[in-house]
């Protein structure tokens, strides 16, 4: 019991930081990014969600901040991104590379 005690309370802050971090949604339609920019506050750690409404899975990816996830067709991921510095960072669906894509615009 002690043991378990200790586990909660050393895991409590990572959950009061979780549930304080911003967040903020990205919305896949048609194979396409809803909106196509996001503006995000620079040097702050948020949460990204990532809902796919599209019938086919898509895989969120970014070079530019080093992310890369599948989203499968009707569900959402979330992703953790920053902090980042002032600045754009692009994003991009893989499998439709040609129609999804979008900029985080980081202030």
């Amino acid at each position: 019991m002690k043991h378990l005690l200790l586990g909660v309370l050393l895991f409590l802050p990572l959950a009061v930081q979780a549930r304080d971090m911003p967040q903020y949604t990205l919305t896949i339609h048609n194979h396409r990014y809803q909106p196509t920019q996001l503006k995000v506050p620079a040097h702050t750690k948020f949460k990204l969600v990532v809902v796919n409404k599209d019938a086919t899975p898509e895989e969120f990816e970014s070079s530019d901040f080093n992310r890369e996830k599948i989203v499968m067709p009707n569900a959402q991921i979330t992703i953790y991104v920053g902090p980042l510095d002032a600045g754009h960072y692009k994003f991009f669906g893989d499998f439709h590379q040609n129609t999804a894509k979008g900029t985080l615009i980081v202030e």
